[in-house]
């Protein structure tokens, strides 16, 4: 089995810093410095927010690409300690090695009015976060509006943006993640318009 942080708490530390300021500032781009060896298709990306953001009180969901490697399965239970549910909708956490083959966002959990927190959190595994199609985004954390170009994105994804914003406060978190960097599309955020 591949190691898991090279170094536990400074890497979790960094992770968990710049996912949250990727959540706080819709559409823009952070880094992910930590070193963290994963089985394939899971990028070291996905890895890293899967170490920091993952424990046993956290169901993960995997795409096909995903469950269908064995050891993916074995490394998140290992280092996590993670349930891996089969209903997306059961899932706090949903990983997505294939963008293409990411089911709608209704398919996952938006959580109650009572309890949004509830909702299930996709991390989508990307090539780029510098290239393809703009998504433009207005909200809380967007000083007028931000451009976010990410490849490769499903096509409807913006559409799924539009439906989830309209159930707020329910709704699911988007995060995007590329070997070593992150950003997010959270709830709040809309999206005005997109660019090619």
């Amino acid at each position: 089995m591949t190691a898991g942080f090279a170094t536990p708490v400074l890497s979790a530390q960094t992770t968990f810093r710049a996912v949250l300021n990727a959540l706080a500032r819709p559409g823009t781009v952070h880094p992910i410095t930590a070193e963290v060896s994963a089985p394939a298709p899971l990028s070291a990306g996905a890895a890293a927010l899967a170490l920091t953001l993952c424990d046993h009180d956290t169901p993960i969901w995997l795409d096909a690409g995903l469950r269908c490697a064995a050891s993916v399965i074995a490394w998140l239970r290992f280092y996590c300690g993670s349930a891996i549910v089969d209903d997306p909708r059961a899932a706090a956490f949903a990983f997505v090695s294939k963008p293409s083959e990411l089911p709608p966002f209704d398919r996952f959990n938006p959580g109650m009015p009572d309890y949004p927190d509830r909702s299930t959190t996709i991390v989508l595994q990307l090539e780029s976060l510098g290239s393809g199609p703009a998504l433009v985004l207005t909200g809380p954390g967007i000083r007028g509006r931000q451009s976010l170009r990410a490849s490769p994105l499903p096509r409807d994804i913006g559409e799924w943006l539009v439906a989830n914003r309209s159930l707020f406060p329910r709704g699911t978190d988007l995060i995007l993640v590329t070997a070593n960097e992150v950003a997010a599309l959270p709830r709040s955020a809309r999206v005005v318009g997109e660019e090619d």
